[in-house]
């Protein structure tokens, strides 16, 4: 099922997404008040023992102390990635060119992806691959922000209020098979953090 159409999926830049990550960047593109948010929220959500995947990530996965027995990375950067302490593995893919994840069905309790789902132009299939490598009582965790690289960023993304791309990651988690379990929103003019939380059907 496709949730956007070619339009909707258009870029700025449609550039190769492989050069325009190339450097790595060790900034956080988020606040500290975000940040300080992701990881609360995860720590509700972790529990001792979970295997993570982390999507879209980059040098720091924003993490609790909760101890995990396997956390595997993927993002654009090698340099970045392996720079994250907490990734036990990690590998280099560009979901928007190749959406299908090397990675076991059912290998994973948690999925999370902070800040870089406005740049999927793919998101159902993507979201899809969520499903697959998700224990059947797995959870998805998708959060973000009004900060982004606009030039990456999607159209459908770049067009949308912040509560209609919370509609957007909602309807890319159930065009990928998964349950909406929750919205969150905390707007304030400062550092708005929103996130959307699923599990498998």
């Amino acid at each position: 099922m496709a949730v956007l159409s070619e339009v909707d999926r258009r870029k700025i830049d449609d550039g190769d997404d492989t050069s325009f990550y190339a450097s790595p960047r060790y900034v956080t593109h988020a606040s500290e008040t975000f940040l300080n948010r992701l990881t609360k929220l995860y720590d509700r959500i972790l529990t001792p023992g979970d295997r993570m995947f982390d999507a879209m990530g980059s040098w720091v996965s924003h993490l609790p102390e909760t101890e995990l027995a396997h956390v595997v990375g993927h993002g654009l950067n090698a340099e970045e990635l392996r720079a994250n302490d907490r990734y036990d593995e990690w590998f280099v893919q560009n979901f928007n060119d190749d959406q299908s994840l090397p990675l076991a069905d059912d290998s994973f309790d948690v999925v999370c992806c902070a800040l870089s789902v406005q740049y999927l132009q793919y998101p159902a299939a993507i979201f899809s691959e969520f499903n697959r490598v998700l224990a059947d009582d797995g959870t998805v965790v998708v959060s973000f922000t009004d900060r982004m690289f606009p030039t990456k960023a999607v159209r459908a993304w770049r067009a949308a209020t912040m509560d209609e791309r919370a509609e957007l990651v909602s309807s890319y988690m159930q065009a990928g098979g998964m349950t909406v379990t929750d919205q969150i929103a905390q707007d304030d003019t400062e550092s708005p953090f929103y996130a959307v939380v699923g599990s498998c059907r």
